[in-house]
C-alpha cells in the first residue's frame, strides 16, 4: 500500500468512523469485504419470542408450523437488518494512462479515407473497453493537433489532423497531455490551433501542458469523485530547441524545478492525491536514467504520489521510491509508444512496438488517507499493416503469431515476433504485468 496524508480533513473524518467499524484490510493494495458483527445484526432485528406463538388449529402440527414461520420471519428480519446496516462501498477511482501517440507519415496515411478526411478509430478499437471503463483515462498526445491547414506531417516536425483528437475522445480518453518535445513543432500557430480544436469541440475535456494564456498556466487541474480529489500536472524536459514564443512564454509547461515545486505545493493544498506526468528520459533506452531518478525524488519529496513518464519511446521499469523526507511515490518511468510507425531499420526498432497501459486504483486506507490500493500495467503491441485502418493496437495477451507475422515492422527489424514482445514486457515490467 502506498500511503500519503490526506489533506482533505473533512473526507478523512467522514470515512474514518465507517472504516474503523466495517473495513478489514488484507494484503498490499487490496480491500477485503467488510464483516458484519453478529451483535449489530441481532440488535437491529425484530425477533418473535416463543411465548408469543399462536396455533391456528390448536394442534401440535399447527404449533410447529407457527414456530417455522417465526423462525423464517426472524431470519428475514436479520437479513434485512444486515442489508440496511452494511456501509456503502469504499470509494475508489480507476485510472489508466496510454503512452506516446506518434503520427508518423505512414500512420497518418493509414487513417486517410478514400472519400477524403481521416478516421483513426481503428487504432483504439481493441482497447476501447479498458479505456472507457476507467474513471480517469489519460493519454500522452505526443504531437500537436494543428489541423490540415498547417499540413499533416510526420517526423521530425509533426502535425496531426483534427480527426486524431476525435478518435481519442471516441476511444474514451478524458484527460489529454500535450507537454512534449514536439509541442512547438508548428510554432505558436500550432499551439493555438490545437487549443482551439479542443475548446470548440470538446470544451469539457481537460487539456494539460499547453496554454493560450498566463492565467491558464496558473490553474491546477483537479478531478473529484466520491469525495476524493486528484490533481494532475504535466511537463516536458524541452521542445527540441524551439524557443517559446516571445509573447507566449506560458505556451508549454517545462520541467523547471522552482516552478514544479511551487505547482506541487499548490496541488497538495487543493487535492488529496497528486499525479505528475513528466516527458523525460533518453530515447530508446529500456531503463531509467540518473536524471529521471533525480527528478522522481524531487517530485516525490514535494508531494507527488504517482508519476507516469513518457518520451523514451520504449518501455521502462515500474518502481516504488522513497524520497529523503520519507514521502513515497509509484513511478512508471516510461510507458513507451502506444502507437507509432517508426522509419528506423535494424535491431532495436522492434522494441518501439511494445507499450504499456498503466492501471492504477486509488482509494482510502483504514485511516481515511488517499492511497494507491492496486496497480499494474497492461502490455500492448502496435500492429502495422498497409491500407486504410491497417494500424491498430492490441493487448499483448490477445496478440497472435499470425498477426506478428503480418506486422510490417518485421520488415524493418527481423527480430520482431510474438515471443520477442512477451519477453520484452516481462523483462522490463516484471511482476507489474497484468
Amino acid at each position: 500500500m502506498i500511503s500519503k496524508k490526506n489533506n482533505n480533513k473533512k473526507i478523512r473524518r467522514a470515512f474514518l468512523c465507517l472504516l474503523l467499524s466495517w473495513t478489514v484490510y488484507s494484503g498490499c493494495g487490496s480491500l477485503a469485504q467488510p464483516e458484519v458483527p453478529e451483535t449489530a445484526v441481532s440488535s437491529g432485528a425484530v425477533l418473535i419470542q416463543s411465548g408469543e406463538q399462536v396455533s391456528a388449529t390448536g394442534t401440535d402440527a399447527g404449533t410447529i408450523s407457527t414456530e417455522k414461520e417465526a423462525s423464517e420471519t426472524a431470519a428475514s428480519d436479520k437479513a434485512s437488518a444486515t442489508e440496511q446496516e452494511l456501509p456503502e462501498p469504499l470509494p475508489e477511482i480507476r485510472l489508466v494512462m496510454a503512452g506516446d501517440i506518434l503520427l508518423h507519415t505512414p500512420l497518418a496515411e493509414s487513417g486517410k479515407k478514400p472519400e477524403g478526411g481521416y478516421d483513426f478509430s481503428a487504432i483504439f478499437a481493441n482497447l476501447q473497453e479498458e479505456i472507457r471503463e476507467a474513471d480517469l483515462a489519460l493519454v500522452n498526445q505526443e504531437v500537436i493537433i494543428g489541423g490540415t491547414e498547417l499540413g499533416v506531417s510526420g517526423y521530425p516536425a509533426f502535425n496531426a489532423p483534427c480527426e486524431l483528437g476525435d478518435a481519442l475522445m471516441d476511444a474514451g480518453f478524458n484527460v489529454v497531455l500535450h507537454a512534449t518535445n514536439h509541442a512547438l513543432d508548428k510554432g505558436k500557430r500550432g499551439v493555438l490551433n490545437c487549443l482551439s480544436f479542443w475548446q470548440e469541440n470538446y470544451p469539457d475535456t481537460p487539456v494539460l501542458g499547453i496554454h493560450g494564456s498566463k492565467e491558464s498556466q496558473q490553474e491546477i487541474y483537479v478531478y473529484e469523485q466520491q469525495g476524493i480529489r486528484i490533481a494532475i500536472l504535466n511537463y516536458t524536459y524541452g521542445t527540441n530547441g524551439i524557443p517559446l514564443p516571445e509573447d507566449m512564454p506560458y505556451a508549454v509547461d517545462l520541467l523547471e524545478e522552482d516552478r514544479v515545486i511551487e505547482d506541487l505545493k499548490r496541488a497538495r493544498e487543493l487535492a488529496d492525491f497528486v499525479v505528475v506526468c513528466p516527458h523525460w528520459g533518453k530515447e530508446y533506452v529500456l531503463e531509467q536514467t540518473g536524471n529521471q531518478e533525480s527528478w522522481a525524488k524531487i517530485l516525490a519529496e514535494n508531494g507527488a504520489d504517482l508519476i507516469l513518464g513518457t518520451h523514451p519511446h520504449v518501455i521502462e521499469p515500474i518502481e516504488l521510491i522513497t524520497s529523503d523526507n520519507g514521502n513515497q511515490a509509484l513511478v512508471y518511468y516510461s510507458l513507451g509508444n502506444f502507437v507509432n510507425w517508426t522509419s528506423g531499420t535494424g535491431t532495436g526498432v522492434a522494441n518501439r512496438m511494445v507499450g504499456g497501459l498503466a492501471q492504477v486504483t486509488i482509494g482510502l486506507d483504514e485511516n481515511g488517507d488517499t492511497v494507491i490500493t492496486e496497480y499494474g500495467v497492461l502490455p500492448v503491441v502496435c500492429h502495422l499493416e498497409k491500407g486504410f485502418g491497417g494500424v491498430t493496437v492490441y493487448p499483448l495477451a490477445e496478440y497472435t503469431e499470425e498477426l506478428a507475422a503480418r506486422n510490417e515492422i518485421s520488415k524493418q527489424d527481423e527480430s520482431f515476433s510474438l515471443e520477442y514482445c512477451r519477453e520484452l514486457a516481462e523483462s522490463v515490467f516484471g511482476d507489474g504485468v497484468r
